[in-house]
């Protein structure tokens, strides 16, 4: 029997695979929505004011439940479809780390909620950030905070 969780949360999975935007979109998408948000998040050149040449993305074991919790409540608590996929591994400039899906009827609700659910995939699930700088050097981001 599926749930109405299981029936909202299209997508939820981390991969090591480069990510593909149009099957996250198209996990949502149905005649009922005139909106879909689909958010990207690419691994840029820079990190206030360091040049940054690649990242590497590590997750715990649970972070693949932990991400499908987050999807689960916003869909539940909002009544929309979600898709979320979160990239590990070691990435390049330009590559996708983060790629999120939701619809609406609206516009304002699949912006509200796209931004909310990547906000707490960021803050609540547990996939580190080490950034590799141009000059050798590198740094863990935000490690404590999941």
């Amino acid at each position: 029997m599926t749930t109405r969780e299981d029936a909202l949360v299209r997508v939820a999975r981390i991969s090591d695979q480069p990510l593909n935007p149009t099957e996250v979109e198209a996990a949502v998408t149905g005649p009922e929505h005139g909106a879909v948000v689909v958010f990207t998040g690419k691994v840029r050149n820079h990190d206030e004011g360091q040049a940054v040449s690649a990242l590497e993305y590590t997750a715990h074991p649970e972070a693949g439940r932990f991400l499908h919790k987050c999807c689960a409540e916003l869909a539940t608590s909002s009544g929309l479809p979600v898709a979320a996929v979160h990239r590990v591994g070691s990435l390049t400039i330009g590559d996708l780390a983060i790629v999120v899906a939701v619809a609406a009827p609206h516009r304002a609700e699949a912006f509200t909620i796209c931004a909310e659910l990547v906000d707490r995939i960021k803050h609540e699930v547990p996939i580190w950030k080490r950034q590799l700088f141009a000059d050798g050097l590198s740094e863990w981001v935000n490690a404590c905070g999941h």
